[in-house]
């Protein structure tokens, strides 16, 4: 039987088309990323292995960090460049620097020394709600934008011009803000939900309307849109594909969503579901491998109930979920197996659907488990372990279910 009579898809009844517009993809990881509070900042070493992760995922470009913040910072935005160049990755690098020369000089200084195109992404914030907190005026974030933007492209960096609190910034602001820039050479705009404010349809107003500001510049050189969303309403991954829908170029994530309060829009999440509304077509199956690095490095703990990557993604120790599954194995049919009980393919990802033995299973869990183990599975031996398990309060662990047999 075709795999599409199997599962009516809902989610492309009445959707447009896909346009096979490109889509570019930004790590924030070893930068945003690790503004969170409760991370901890890993040694180079670490920096350096989830930066090759990020290439083997496809991504396209990576904020490598901050180095006005100092010495390390500095050292650290040096190695990983260095990196890119001598392993020939494919991945880009970017640095953070608010729109003052101090943090944009040290972007030209290791841009020079290493030999590699560095993007000045300088940010600015935005919004009146900082604007008034700052005691900011509008006359000096376009000097100060025009000086920082000027300043960069004539010292050969590609500018990205970040705007935080887009989301909640006045269209006035937001149209002299981004024409300052883009009339200084910035090429690239971010627009940025800061504090996670924004709804679908509000990334999509936003979003066309910034097309229109740029549309009405009669521009000869493309400019291209960012979008950075965080996940404080827990809308990041909807936002950002919101974004790609009505016009932007490239979105923004960090690994397991780490970042400021409650984090980033998640990469992780990002790719997996771009991957399956078909607007990516990227190898997935180092995504895990990258999510624990970043976990063990930073010290986040990945909750076993993480969508793709936790351990219990594709785990399952209920009878009636296991059955199907079990039923998908014996037909010999690894993709029915796959997909019986899950939305997302674990072969994607390079795992596996897995059942274990608890006090939900059926008799069913535990001859399969039995089988897979290369354990015969006589009646004696699966009706103590079946009786055992009705009494648990847990799913079994291997090493439990050995005992038993």
């Amino acid at each position: 039987m075709d795999k599409s009579d199997l599962i009516y898809d809902w989610n492309i009844v009445g959707r447009a088309e896909t346009t096979n517009r490109p889509l570019e993809l930004n790590d924030e990881t070893l930068r945003d990323g690790l503004q969170s509070p409760s991370v901890i900042d890993p040694p180079i070493e670490k920096k350096i292995d989830i930066l090759h992760l990020m290439d083997s995922l496809g991504i396209d470009t990576a904020d490598i960090g901050l180095p006005g913040a100092g010495p390390r910072a500095v050292a650290d935005v040096t190695r990983l460049a260095k990196e890119i160049v001598d392993c020939k990755l494919d991945i880009r690098p970017n640095c953070a620097a608010r729109t003052v020369l101090a943090d944009i000089i040290p972007i030209v200084e290791i841009s020079e020394k290493v030999g590699i195109p560095i993007e000045a992404c300088t940010f600015i914030g935005s919004s009146p709600i900082r604007q008034y907190a700052e005691g900011w005026s509008l006359e000096m974030m376009l000097t100060a934008t025009e000086e920082a933007v000027t300043f960069a492209v004539s010292h050969g960096l590609p500018v990205m011009y970040v705007t935080e609190d887009t989301t909640r910034a006045h269209p006035a602001t937001v149209r002299a803000l981004y024409r300052a820039a883009i009339e200084a050479g910035a090429r690239r705009i971010c627009v940025c939900d800061t504090v996670g404010h924004a709804t679908p349809d509000g990334v999509s107003a936003l979003i066309g309307y910034i097309k229109a500001v740029i549309h009405g510049m009669e521009l000869t050189d493309e400019v291209k849109i960012d979008w950075h969303g965080h996940q404080d309403r827990g809308l990041g991954v909807i936002n950002a594909i919101a974004a790609y829908e009505a016009g932007a170029d490239r979105l923004h994530g960090t690994a397991l969503g780490i970042g400021e309060r409650v984090g980033n829009t998640p990469m992780d999440q990002l790719l997996v579901n771009l991957q399956l509304m078909g607007y990516i077509d990227r190898d997935l199956s180092n995504l895990t491998r990258y999510c624990d690095t970043v976990s063990t490095s930073t010290g986040v703990p990945i909750s076993v109930s993480y969508p793709v990557v936790g351990r219990d993604a594709f785990r399952t120790a209920t009878g009636v979920h296991a059955a199907a599954v079990i039923k998908a194995f014996n037909k010999g049919d690894d993709w029915l197996a796959d997909m019986v009980y899950s939305g997302v393919p674990a072969k994607m990802l390079n795992r596996e659907q897995t059942i274990e033995i608890g006090p939900m299973s059926g008799k069913s869990n535990v001859i399969f488990w039995l089988e897979r183990n290369g354990i015969e599975p006589t009646k004696e031996r699966v009706e103590r372990i079946f009786n055992r398990a009705k009494q648990s309060d847990s799913v079994f662990t291997d090493e439990e279910v050995m005992r038993l047999v």
